[in-house]
């Protein structure tokens, strides 16, 4: 069974899936959710980002089950491991898989990233600081590294 529910973001409204047991998806949505059915897991999941948002969640404890290829299982578990108000790059997440000649399937498993802002896919940016890609755009990236820069003990973040 699927259960769905809504958040209000300072993002705007996140769309919210769980299969019961974990969190199966987390998308950005232009509107609340007409039909919403909760339960305990996204509950929540509701608690944690809204903490997060506030700055006093820095790590996420929810079980995730995000569907995807092995190949972008690795990338999305390397991104649970880059630390909160840190980012590095599509090289440097290709490197710590192993294979630096990988940026460009890196970079496409990361932008399919199924579960945002708790799978933290925004933390990765280009070459020279630069933000490139965002699913939920540009301008949604920019204010998580913000929000994260803020209430993070580094305060040195560049983009």
């Amino acid at each position: 069974m699927e259960y769905q529910t809504s958040f209000s973001s300072p993002l705007g409204f996140l769309a919210l899936k769980s299969d019961g047991q974990s969190i199966t998806d987390i998308s950005f949505s232009e509107n609340d959710l007409q039909e919403q059915k909760s339960c305990a897991v996204l509950d929540e999941c509701r608690k944690q980002l809204d903490l997060y948002f506030s700055g006093k969640v820095l790590d996420f404890t929810l079980p995730l089950s995000p569907e995807g290829t092995e190949f972008q299982q690795k990338v999305w578990t390397e991104l649970l491991k880059i630390p909160y108000g840190e980012t590095i790059t599509y090289m440097e997440l290709a490197v710590r898989l192993g294979d630096a000649k990988a940026v460009r399937a890196v970079g496409t498993a990361n932008g399919r990233n199924p579960i945002a802002i708790i799978i933290p896919c925004h933390r990765v940016i280009g070459a020279g600081n630069k933000l490139t890609g965002y699913a939920g755009g540009l301008w949604r990236k920019k204010l998580l590294l913000e929000l994260e820069m803020k209430h993070s003990v580094r305060k040195d973040m560049l983009f």
